[in-house]
């Protein structure tokens, strides 16, 4: 009945961190090459140096499939997966979440008996990272909204609005990229306090 991450029974409380958490990282994954399809392999999670868990995957032109186990359940399931085009050229990829009714555009998952993304776990941030995070995130978000853009810097770039200078327009979307940057330092800074990680 139900479907991925139907029910309350993989949501973790509010005070759970996401440093806390096994994470999927899909822009660490990309640096590994293991995003094209074609691709079959494991990831792996380290605690000093000790191997504290694994998830074996597969990846195909739009999705990636995980196959693990939770408590000794077998768990295997596609994680769609989406590309949205750089300022600059080339693409970003993301994840999009695999909780019943969730879909949103993330760039990290992390585990419970389903991988999902922070707000359906309900996780934290660290605090240093989660104070710059918001702060990055909402000014962005701010800038968004005075485009006329869909809110979160996952949805790219829209287009300039009609009758605002270009001047202004480029202004807006300097600022908009910085802020981008800002999220992504926060949230790697995050990621790479929690510990090592490595494909096999």
């Amino acid at each position: 009945m139900g479907g991925i991450g139907s029910g309350g029974g993989y949501r973790w409380s509010s005070k759970t961190k996401t440093c806390d958490m096994l994470a999927l990282d899909i822009r660490k994954m990309k640096a590994l090459d293991c995003l094209r399809a074609g691709y079959v392999g494991n990831w792996n999670w380290y605690s000093r140096g000790e191997r504290i868990a694994r998830i074996g995957f597969s990846v195909d032109q739009s999705s990636m499939h995980l196959d693990y186990s939770h408590n000794d359940d077998p768990m295997k399931y596609a994680v769609s997966l989406d590309r949205t085009p750089c300022n600059y050229g080339g693409h970003r990829a993301w994840f999009l979440c695999p909780a019943r009714g969730c879909g949103r555009r993330v760039a990290v998952l992390y585990g419970g008996k389903v991988f999902a993304c922070r707000k359906c776990h309900d996780l934290a941030y660290q605090s240093q990272s989660e104070a710059n995070w918001d702060r990055a995130l909402r000014k962005a978000d701010k800038i968004r909204d005075a485009l006329g853009w869909e809110a979160g810097v996952a949805n790219g770039w829209g287009p300039k609005p009609k009758g605002m200078h270009w001047i202004t327009f480029e202004r807006l979307v300097f600022k908009h990229d910085k802020f981008d940057n800002e999220i992504n330092a926060a949230f790697l800074e995050s990621f790479f306090e929690c510990g090592s990680f490595s494909r096999e």
